[in-house]
């Protein structure tokens, strides 16, 4: 019989400790250490050495280069997260919040028609539940195997036996073996789990996809090993009073990082939207105060977004500041530029920021599309139609160039905007872009003689 040790673990980041401590060394938090029953291995450290195949050290000029073979997926969007497909042998983690929609995406990549032989594997829902789901998101893949089960060596053995050519979990929470004492989503479960279903991936040459949940601040639930084992880190991002979701590369041994791909949520599920930037532009019949358009890059993918800007006159002493899918500290420290490089009384107005669709932005190139939106709304005069704005805004006031700027010009052209306003400072482009007026300021103060129809004095 296997003898039994107790380890105690820190909840929040998966620190592991001989004893019990108040305070977790690695992450700073109080009370999340927890303690935990572990299995120890009953045999020798010499019979577990003797098992391990024997390799030879080899001159890195004197490696072979295999190419990458990827596998399409079925959705686009998917795809060019994943770096133009998935990697056979891969353990791949797909995390998001609760309701944003990581079963519907797994559940549709498991019934897509991509000739791959699928194995689905809920802990959460009943086959009935997921048949019922299946039937409305649309059955395409005949291949597709369903299996309610939580423990791992079941799962195993049925992946043995089936040999898919991909396994879906939903969720690792769920998910627990034998070989540790203590209980389903615990730490010492999910890492142990994490860990054998990647010698599973890299044996069978299988790609798996497991789903975990996010904690409140926003990281994957669990130990942080976790993200350290798996070969792939996908994020689902979203507002769930909006219908965009944003699946973001975190992590990827195979490709890029911080690649994105656009999704809309509709009726009958997930639908891949190839050109983020016509959907998140809105078309009113006259122009409207308190409105401009960001040239923006998210990962390395860029597109065009709609920044709203609400300044009124501040009915209590303190003046309220709210931002929605954006940084509140960043959008204070540029209102702050405001007031002190162009001399706009900002302390006696109260500033609402929100983006279209419900994005999440954390582009610095956004900060002159947020101060144009801000000066709009303030003079109550609307941008010059066909304008977009991309750059970073210092604390001097200076105009530093956005990253990607060259790629961001390209996209507001291909959209027929007839301007951009970008840093004077940025590089000289390579190529002219046909079509668009390329507009180089050097100071915040500079700006609203460059977005208004007439000057404009910034002063008042």
């Amino acid at each position: 019989m296997a003898k039994l040790k107790r380890a105690y673990f820190c909840s929040s980041c998966g620190y592991e400790t001989p004893k019990w401590l108040g305070k977790c060394p690695a992450c700073g938090e109080w009370n999340t250490i927890t303690e935990h029953v572990v299995a120890k291995e009953s045999s020798s450290v010499s019979s577990r050495l003797s098992s391990v195949p024997h390799v030879e050290p080899r001159k890195v000029q004197d490696i072979e280069e295999h190419t990458t073979v990827r596998v399409d997926v079925g959705i686009k969007e998917v795809n060019r997260v994943l770096g133009g497909g998935m990697v056979p042998g891969s353990l791949i983690l797909l995390g998001g919040e609760p309701g944003i929609g990581k079963s519907t995406l797994s559940l549709q990549l498991a019934l897509t028609d991509n000739g791959l032989r699928t194995l689905y594997v809920s802990g959460e829902e009943s086959a009935e539940q997921i048949k019922m789901r299946a039937t409305r998101l649309g059955i395409r893949n005949q291949e597709c195997t369903v299996f309610t089960e939580t423990l791992l060596e079941n799962i195993v053995a049925q992946i043995e036996e089936l040999r898919p050519n991909v396994v879906i979990i939903d969720s690792i929470q769920t998910i627990s073996t034998d070989l540790v004492e203590s209980s389903a989503g615990s730490v010492t479960q999910i890492r142990e789990c994490a860990a054998t279903l990647l010698k599973v991936a890299k044996s069978l040459g299988i790609a798996v996809f497991i789903i975990g949940h996010i904690t409140k601040e926003g990281s994957i639930a669990g130990p942080k090993i976790l993200e350290h084992i798996v070969d792939v880190v996908l994020q689902f991002e979203g507002d769930g009073n909006h219908t965009y979701r944003i699946l973001r590369g975190i992590k990827n041994r195979f490709g890029a990082t911080y690649e994105i791909g656009v999704f809309e949520m509709l009726e009958k599920g997930l639908r891949s939207v190839e050109n983020p930037s016509e959907v998140l532009l809105s078309h009113y019949d006259e122009p409207l105060s308190g409105i401009a358009v960001a040239a923006t890059v998210d990962g390395i993918r860029p597109y065009l977004l709609e920044v709203q800007a609400l300044v009124s006159q501040a009915a209590y002493g303190t003046p309220q500041r709210n931002a929605t899918g954006y940084d509140s500290r960043r959008m204070n420290m540029l209102l702050a530029i405001l007031e002190k490089r162009v001399g706009l009384k900002m302390f006696q107005k109260d500033v609402f920021l929100n983006f279209a669709g419900g994005f999440k932005v954390s582009d610095p190139g956004l900060d002159l599309a947020v101060v144009a939106a801000v000066l709009s709304s303030y003079f109550d005069r609307p941008i010059n139609e066909g304008l977009a704005l991309a750059g970073e805004i210092g604390l001097s006031g200076e105009v530093r160039p956005a990253p990607r700027t060259e790629q961001r010009v390209a996209e507001a052209a291909r959209l027929g905007f007839k301007r951009i306003v970008i840093s004077g400072y940025a590089p000289k482009m390579e190529k002219k872009v046909a079509g668009i007026e390329v507009v180089r300021i050097y100071s915040v103060s500079e700006l609203a003689a460059n977005i208004f129809d007439r000057q404009t004095d910034i002063g008042d």
